[in-house]
């Protein structure tokens, strides 16, 4: 996962001139009020501060999340990969893996991979195993993020609008594969550069209509980003006041820690609302089929 830094911001020359005056006169015994005066005018010359990163959007959320557990709360590991696999391997990875819930990917027009054996009975034979999911759906992503293969991204004046239109993609393909109301479906937002604020903005945007309508819809809102992009974002607009808020967040930090505390969401999303994908592109063979996966740890609301 790639790192983004900021740029390095320096004083302005009247600003350090007014600094150094205020300096000098702070150290001559026999300056007297004079030093508080140009400091008050010094820190007037800064102007006001600058505007938060991420500001409050608040939206109508009528119906809310649905009432009840939207089948169950799953805690423990589990993986995603590209395409779902076959059943076969399902079930070799059922009895002799560690994992008991798995991501799929139902729904999208960005998604990476064809899904040739995602159907409502493929879903059947795999929840009489045991297996729990987690429904993702990749569409539009940040509007500062370039990706082969992914072209689509959120418009910064339409992004509410955009996330409904997703969220009624979502809905279509969860019930193609047989997940009914009050199943969740988690938003692929991938990692992006966040030195431009309305780009993080969008995003939010974007993840509050597309709340609103899986609402609506009578289904779950989750929403999957980098800790230190999309989901920095998501928590400094939760902070701000920003609602609805996804239902829970899946955040990826691939620091091979299976446990999904982090100072970075401290007071939120904490009532059983976490997924983290803690390790990225390792091959496994369980019960002699192998596979490439994402590991990851739940606490989170699961389709059954």
């Amino acid at each position: 996962m790639r790192q983004y830094q900021g740029t390095v911001r320096y004083l302005r020359p009247t600003s350090l001139a007014a600094a150094s005056l205020v300096l000098l006169l702070a150290t001559d015994g026999g300056a007297g009020g004079g030093a508080e005066a140009l400091a008050a005018t010094a820190a007037a010359s800064q102007g006001p501060p600058p505007p938060p990163r991420i500001r409050a959007t608040v939206l109508d959320d009528p119906a809310g999340p649905p009432a009840g557990q939207p089948g169950q709360v799953f805690s423990g590991a589990g993986f995603d990969t590209c395409t779902a696999p076959s059943l076969e391997t399902m079930k070799a990875w059922r009895t002799d893996s560690p994992y008991g819930a798995v991501g799929i990917y139902t729904s999208g027009a960005q998604r990476a991979c064809a899904q040739p054996r995602l159907t409502a009975d493929w879903i059947r034979q795999a929840r009489a195993m045991g297996w729990r999911f987690v429904p993702t759906h990749v569409g539009r992503q940040a509007p500062c993020r370039t990706q082969p293969g992914k072209p689509g991204h959120i418009d910064l004046a339409d992004a509410v609008r955009q996330g409904r239109e997703e969220a009624a993609a979502a809905v279509r393909g969860l019930k193609a594969v047989g997940l009914g109301k009050g199943s969740p479906v988690y938003l692929d937002i991938e990692a992006y550069p966040r030195q431009d604020a309305a780009c993080g903005q969008a995003v939010v945007d974007f993840a509050l209509g597309w709340t609103q309508a899986l609402h609506a819809a009578g289904y779950r809102s989750g929403f999957y980003s980098s800790l230190d992009s999309g989901i920095a974002d998501l928590a400094a607009a939760a902070r701000a006041g920003s609602s609805p808020l996804p239902d829970a967040v899946w955040y990826a930090r691939w620091d091979d820690r299976a446990t999904t505390d982090t100072d970075s969401l401290r007071g939120l999303w904490n009532g059983r609302q976490r997924i983290h994908q803690f390790h990225g592109d390792v091959e496994e063979t369980h019960g002699g089929a192998t596979l490439t996966v994402d590991r990851n740890q739940l606490d989170a609301p699961v389709a059954a």
